[in-house]
């Protein structure tokens, strides 16, 4: 599973949704719904604005971790 990080690297980057969304040149509904993980998916000129106006890297943004086992099953 895709695991969204943004807000903590915004936090750590010391942004908020409105800072980013300016600095980024984009709209903060975008921004907001990354963080809702209501999107399909992230464009890769997001990602790169994204991380350009935090100076990190992709991994620092999204992750991959593997699906939990239900231990019910």
């Amino acid at each position: 599973m895709i695991v969204i990080k943004l807000k903590e690297t915004m936090k750590a980057k010391g942004y908020n949704i409105g800072t980013l969304a300016e600095a980024a040149g984009m709209h903060r509904n975008g921004i907001s719904k990354i963080l809702r993980e209501v999107n399909s998916g992230i464009e890769y000129e997001t990602l790169n604005r994204l991380c350009k106006v935090l100076n990190c890297k992709v991994g620092d943004i999204i992750e991959y971790e593997e699906d939990r086992k239900d231990p019910a099953k």
